[in-house]
């Protein structure tokens, strides 16, 4: 039987692109419910990170419960799921809408709907969420209400009347919007006498406690003392602690079906728990769990470093600790003979990636150096394996490869159509393939593109905002492998190869990035006694080679007058000193040569 008390229960995030007050209309609730105290107010208060505030972003998943007393008598617990807005976390949006019922649609009054409002749209229809929308920032003089209100209408297809409007930052028109919250999303449809299940759609490591998951319980209730049983690890554990969110945790007896809280149960790690996993008791629990569930996997790989090779364990327990706040880092230690002793680690994306050389930095003061930022590629032999590499090191050798496949990303790009031809330009220089392209308005275009995500991750929505003047906004998903010409591109410094500037690369384009990469090294490499040679080579074949000339000391100059051959004779015996020098002699690469190559500028 379902429970009265969940009547009065209504589960909801909101959704947003970056940038539209995601955040300040979470705080303008909190003031208006009482959650939090006036004089503790401040701006992105459920953003905890200093990243967070710095940036305007949010990186983590924020719950909290609020009470709010309705306009019609009744007071009613409001779960808010603060969720982050970049693709680069969009498993962990997903496994947050599942633990709702409802969806605040947040649009910039002044720029309109984007290409991660698409996204999450979509992400939302496809849980079956009711969605509030609302404009925000109506108190903008660059408003344009009664434009955006149509694009909204358009795209959801509801009438123009019911698209709220609101002002996050002065709390105009909030109080309307969570009167609609009550009306518009339904209470959760739990069964409390059911086998339990709660679904986990976060975690985070307590010094203290262990691991703290963050759940929403679907059927039963969760209590203090349990035997509970995580589906996908299999394992079991002594429930220690419930309980919910209000500006911190606050312990309670139990979680009822519908409620939103937290479990600490002695787990020592967060990679025993698994974000989309369902909790249920050990003895008479649900047989089945929750679907949706799947791993997260790590889109981009790149190479981490220490400068001071003597910070290698400091480097290793400052990843230690990071994982155990984000399981979705993954690394394994790697060498390499240009930078020595490292880790080869996956990130979910750029953002993600820069986040974590920035807390490396911040909260563990590691000096890092990170290789280019690579994919996973399928590398088909021909014995008939298939293998999958992230680092171009691990490449078998040309005799041994049939071919390889790179991934393929799914692109959104939505712009002001006077930039439709320089974005078109930009994509197709990224071997980029134009799926479809559709009108939203008369002044804004949809396009969709196939685009290698080796393309795309290095300096694309850079190029992107730089060719559209900050206007288009874009949103990628991975779609699958696709065979292509790709090869590994080598460079050698006097004859010797440098693993750490090796790259996987479209055949076509790797001339043009074989010349930018010795001609910016010959400025890079000091001059030694002796010539350098510094070549981009696939396999045995050189495409591109720059010269470092040596030091020459001026033996002639003692010679004046007198025979030619007696400068003859000095010159010849200087140049096979030169010779024997090179080959003993070994080419110190700078740590600013790596640091140029590597960044790509």
């Amino acid at each position: 039987m379902a429970d009265p008390v969940s009547d009065l229960i209504r589960n909801f995030c909101i959704i947003a692109h970056i940038d539209h007050g995601k955040s300040t209309l979470a705080d303008r609730f909190l003031e208006l419910t009482g959650t939090i105290n006036k004089e503790k107010m401040q701006d992105q208060v459920l953003d905890d990170m200093d990243l967070e505030r710095e940036r305007g972003i949010t990186i983590k998943s924020h719950p909290v419960r609020m009470a709010y007393n309705a306009a019609d008598g009744k007071t009613y617990q409001f779960n808010l799921i603060d969720t982050p807005g970049h693709v680069d976390f969009s498993y962990e949006v997903s496994r947050s809408l599942a633990a709702c019922e409802g969806a605040i649609l947040v649009v910039d009054a002044s720029q309109g709907i984007e290409a991660q409002t698409l996204t999450n749209i979509y992400l939302a229809l496809d849980n079956d969420l009711a969605i509030v929308p609302v404009m925000n920032k109506v108190d903008l003089p660059s408003a344009r209400p009664d434009e955006i209100r149509r694009q909204i209408s358009e795209l959801l297809g509801v009438p123009p009347e019911s698209v709220l409007s609101c002002s996050a930052k002065t709390g105009e028109g909030v109080p309307a919007l969570l009167e609609r919250v009550i009306a518009d999303v339904p209470p959760p449809k739990g069964l409390i006498d059911s086998p339990l299940k709660a679904l986990i759609f976060d975690s985070k490591f307590d010094a203290f406690r262990g691991a703290v998951a963050y759940v929403r319980v679907a059927d039963g209730a969760l209590c203090k003392g349990q035997s509970v049983r995580f589906f996908e690890t299999g394992r079991e554990y002594d429930v220690d602690e419930v309980g919910f969110f209000r500006m911190g945790r606050v312990p309670s007896p139990k979680l009822c079906a519908g409620e939103v809280g937290y479990v600490i149960a002695n787990i020592k790690t967060v990679s025993d728990i698994s974000i989309g996993d369902t909790i249920t008791t050990r003895i008479g629990g649900a047989s089945e769990p929750i679907p949706g569930y799947k791993e997260v996997k790590p889109m981009v790989f790149s190479g981490i470093y220490p400068v001071d090779k003597g910070e290698y364990e400091d480097l290793r327990t400052a990843l230690e600790k990071l994982r155990l706040n984000d399981s979705s880092i993954t690394y394994e230690p790697e060498t390499s003979t240009a930078l020595g002793f490292g880790f080869r680690a996956g990130f979910l994306g750029l953002l993600h990636m820069e986040i974590i050389q920035e807390r490396l930095l911040r909260e563990f003061n590691v000096d890092i150096i990170t290789t280019v930022p690579n994919v996973e590629y399928e590398i088909h032999l021909k014995n008939g394996e298939t293998l999958y590499i992230d680092s171009p090191a691990a490449l078998p050798s040309g005799q041994e490869t049939e071919y390889i496949c790179e991934p393929i990303s799914r692109v959104q790009l939505i712009t002001p159509t006077e930039y439709v031809g320089t974005i078109m330009k930009l994509c197709d220089e990224k071997r980029g393939k134009l799926v479809n392209m559709e009108y939203l308005e008369t002044t804004r275009v949809c396009l969709n593109y196939q685009l290698p995500l080796a393309e795309l991750i290095i300096d694309f929505f850079d190029r992107l905002k730089g060719c559209s003047k900050g206007y288009a906004s874009m949103d990628y998903e991975f779609s699958g492998y696709q065979r292509d010409d790709l090869i590994k591109l080598d460079i050698l410094i006097n004859g010797a190869p440098v693993d750490a500037f090796s790259t996987i690369i479209h055949k076509d384009n790797s001339y043009s990035y074989g010349q930018m990469i010795t001609s910016k090294l010959k400025e890079l490499i000091p001059r030694q006694q002796f010539e350098v040679a510094i070549q981009a080579a696939i396999g045995s074949k050189v495409i591109a080679r720059t010269t470092v000339k040596a030091y020459r000391k001026d033996v002639t100059a003692k010679c004046y007058g007198g025979d030619i051959s007696r400068k003859r004779k000095l010159l010849d015996k200087q140049k096979e000193g030169k010779k024997r020098m090179k080959q003993i002699g070994n080419v110190e690469v700078p740590q600013e040569a790596f640091l140029a190559v590597l960044s790509r500028d």
